[in-house]
């Protein structure tokens, strides 16, 4: 049975028409168009459907949006101001860390959280916050090299 929730999304208050127990996945991508969240296994597994719940890294394809009423929610689309990529798409893209891409969304909510928390984050820090996705392309290297370098830059302030 469809209710009217309202929820807070990347900054802004939005109401949806949707059943209370239907996945916040399903939510933020077919009503809202944000799709930075993907569907990977539905089991909590791989990370590919990742957001941020009151600042902490959450799974989406379980979750109830029922769940986020009164929380902040912040999908991949919600970590850039303005127009400028937050630090770690550009050091994503600087050390060609993504190839199919289908995991990176879910890495850079996890990414970000992290480096919010400890702007100076060593390698195994890296790893154990990134431990929770799965990604089959084999560019794990080059993605903790991207998040050490978006640590950098975002302290440097650059």
């Amino acid at each position: 049975m469809s209710e009217n929730l309202e929820l807070h999304v990347n900054g802004r208050h939005v109401r949806v028409q949707a059943d209370p127990d239907a996945p916040l996945l399903y939510v933020l991508r077919n009503q809202l168009g944000l799709k930075g969240a993907h569907y990977g296994c539905g089991l909590e597994q791989c990370g590919a459907c990742m957001v941020l719940v009151d600042g902490d890294p959450a799974f989406a394809c379980n979750r109830a949006v029922s769940a986020v009423v009164g929380r902040e929610v912040t999908t991949l689309e919600g970590l850039t101001q303005g127009d400028a990529p937050h630090p770690l798409q550009e050091a994503l893209v600087a050390e060609q860390a993504g190839q199919c891409g289908y995991c990176l969304g879910g890495i850079i909510i996890s990414a970000a959280a992290l480096l919010r928390d400890n702007p100076n984050p060593g390698r195994a820090e890296i790893v154990a916050a990134l431990d929770k996705h799965l990604c089959r392309c084999g560019a794990h290297n080059r993605i903790v090299r991207a998040v050490q370098r978006a640590a950098d830059s975002i302290r440097s302030g650059s």
